[in-house]
């Protein structure tokens, strides 16, 4: 086999290796006396007036485009939460808790923030002294108009710290960071939508799937150990288990990308960086159909469709995108499903459905082992998560949907 072919394979194993050692070290009896402790990653400081990722904040490589002001009196108002957190201290010079009141996602962050400063530099907290500004006293277009930014130090003032701390930014997961004053750090996120939009692989609550019964249920109304629609390695259709929700968020707002065939009509909605089988003509057999990133997908390309008496070819007639309510992300056991009668991946945001489908093996086997179906909770489960960190390690650039680079997705 010629090195070109190994190398993909080899990337897989070296995956493989990554996640299950955390799982030895989590099960075996502990650090053995004698043995070397392997010593901490060396932390770079930003240096003034860097910034990370090296591209402008309001890019789809960083936190992306303004989407508005948001005011107390406007319906986006609720999307911002506040922050209690202890560990951190907020400056609030105006006296109307509008620094602690910023989206999940920059809370997120934040607070994954604040224990890398205490981690750090004991005895030392997170200090927050611009959040949320209603008030106009940042420059037009500015992300602290939205709750996504937020300007940093630590509480000691200590500006020989600050390089550092911009680092510890990065760390955390802010989607850019700039170093942008002797005073203090700036951080922002990608808005709540954009970031589920361009990284997250699900579909909305009321997309409907068919179960081994016969009967067709809306997603939020199945169960781990129920038994959907799917498509074999074969090509052919099959009933799948489903072993957990990558995803679930009953509340949550998402921008869709809805695909209509005709011949026979179908039409399904799911984010832009799913994954779903196409061709470029309706000869192809199915088990030869390419994945493919939703947002890639176009009029005339054929996607496979639930038929009589298999899976058929049907051509995409229009694409087009809405927003609607819920995200869920089901993995079955095949790591495929038919959702409206539209068979499509289990996973998102990397290009390659078979490298996926490999990579979740640990979670199958874990899910075997343990002889039961798993409770669905509600955000991304932390297995996706994590691999989308590794995958960013270890794939290429272009592995990963164009729309998410910056950020996992299910």
């Amino acid at each position: 086999m010629s090195p070109a072919r190994l190398r993909p394979r080899l990337r897989v194993c070296l995956l493989l290796l990554l996640l299950l050692v955390p799982a030895a070290r989590g099960c075996g009896p502990g650090r053995v006396v004698g043995s070397r402790r392997r010593p901490p990653r060396k932390l770079v400081p930003l240096a003034y007036k860097q910034f990370s990722p090296n591209v402008p904040e309001k890019t789809l490589g960083a936190s992306g485009r303004y989407e508005g002001k948001i005011a107390r009196s406007s319906e986006r108002f609720k999307e911002l939460t506040p922050n209690y957190n202890p560990d951190i201290i907020f400056k609030d010079e105006e006296n109307t808790g509008a620094d602690r009141l910023m989206t999940q996602r920059c809370k997120d962050r934040l607070n994954s923030l604040a224990i890398s400063v205490m981690n750090q530099w004991p005895g030392v907290k997170l200090r927050v002294t611009e959040g949320w500004d209603e008030d106009g006293h940042h420059s037009e277009e500015s992300l602290h108009y939205e709750g996504r930014a937020v300007d940093i130090t630590t509480s000691d003032r200590d500006r020989n710290k600050y390089g550092l701390l911009a680092r510890l930014a990065v760390e955390a997961g802010f989607d850019w960071v700039y170093y942008e004053s002797k005073a203090h750090v700036h951080c922002s996120v990608k808005s709540e939508h954009s970031a589920a939009a361009k990284t997250g692989g699900c579909f909305p609550a009321g997309a409907r799937v068919r179960l081994e019964s016969g009967v067709r249920v809306a997603l939020s109304a199945v169960r781990p150990g129920d038994r959907v629609l799917a498509m074999g390695e074969d090509g052919n259709p099959t009933f799948s288990e489903v072993l957990i929700f990558l995803d679930r968020e009953p509340d949550r707002l998402r921008v869709f990308q809805v695909i209509e065939t005709q011949d026979p009509p179908r039409r399904l909605a799911l984010t832009p960086a799913h994954l779903l089988f196409t061709a470029n003509n309706h000869t192809e057999p199915a088990a030869h159909f390419r994945a493919t990133f939703a947002s890639q997908v176009q009029p005339g390309q054929y996607v496979l469709v639930a038929g009589a008496p298999g899976l058929q070819p049907a051509r995409v007639a229009a694409v087009s995108t809405h927003i609607a309510l819920g995200a869920y992300a089901p993995l079955t056991r095949h790591g495929t499903l038919v959702v409206e009668d539209v068979v499509a991946s289990c996973f998102a945001a990397v290009a390659d459905h078979h490298l996926a489908h490999l990579a979740f093996w640990p979670l199958r086997l874990f899910h075997s082992l343990t002889w039961g179906s798993w409770t669905p909770g509600e955000g991304v489960h932390w297995y996706p998560q994590l691999l989308y960190r590794l995958g960013r390690l270890l794939l290429e650039e272009s592995s990963f949907h164009s729309l998410g680079m910056a950020g996992p997705g299910s």
